[in-house]
């Protein structure tokens, strides 16, 4: 090999490890060679068995799906180490997001948890029978009912949020920073094709108009 090839080659190398060193401190994704999971085992096999089908949606949608199912497994498992279930602290942290006085009619609610009239109704009555919820007529309208949080419900579900969000940091240690906000972004796009995008602020309480899923 001659100097030049070689003093070429060494050029050459250098601007790759140059690139990928900038877009690791750009927080571009990045993984370790070799790294599999099943969603690629499934799509070795659509690719073996159907070629001529491009299922690349797969590596986007089964992903989704998988993530959804094992780290919903770890919130519940940690709700429930706290006594509660997932729609219980749904129902209490929404009420606590909507900011003093922590009420909200039971239509909001139900809006907000993305459940039908009927189901919150039963989810209230039994935080209602747990002493973590108030149901009173409204004064200014009778046919409407409001929903608020106790003392006791307030002090559960703040207690609560904090192992809750420590919980999530750890499902999220395989991941920088600047991954895992990539990774956010990334998602926002997803949804807001899909129609999740909320409106500009109109000064109404969020919980009426931006559904969050459960344990969130």
């Amino acid at each position: 090999m001659t100097d030049e090839r070689q003093a070429a080659d060494g050029k050459l190398a250098t601007m790759i490890l140059a690139t990928m060193n900038k877009e690791a401190t750009a927080g571009e994704p990045s993984e370790p060679p070799g790294v599999t999971d099943t969603v690629d085992v499934i799509l070795q096999q659509w690719e073996r068995v159907r070629p001529d089908l491009d299922a690349s949606p797969m590596g986007v949608i089964g992903r989704l799906s998988r993530a959804a199912r094992l780290t919903g497994q770890r919130v519940d498992d940690y709700l429930r180490s706290e006594g509660l279930e997932s729609w219980e602290f749904d129902v209490l942290a929404t009420l606590r997001r909507a900011g003093a006085p922590y009420t909200l009619s039971s239509k909001e609610l139900a809006s907000a948890s993305m459940i039908g009239a009927a189901a919150m109704t039963n989810r209230v009555a039994r935080l209602l029978d747990r002493g973590l919820l108030t149901r009173e007529t409204d004064a200014q309208n009778r046919r409407k009912v409001k929903i608020a949080l106790t003392a006791e419900g307030m002090d559960l579900v703040d207690r609560v949020v904090e192992g809750h969000i420590a919980n999530e940091r750890t499902l999220m240690e395989g991941m920088t920073p600047e991954q895992r906000d990539h990774l956010a972004h990334l998602l926002r796009l997803l949804l807001v094709s899909l129609g999740d995008e909320k409106k500009a602020d109109t000064g109404e309480r969020c919980p009426a108009h931006c559904p969050v899923p459960a344990g969130s």
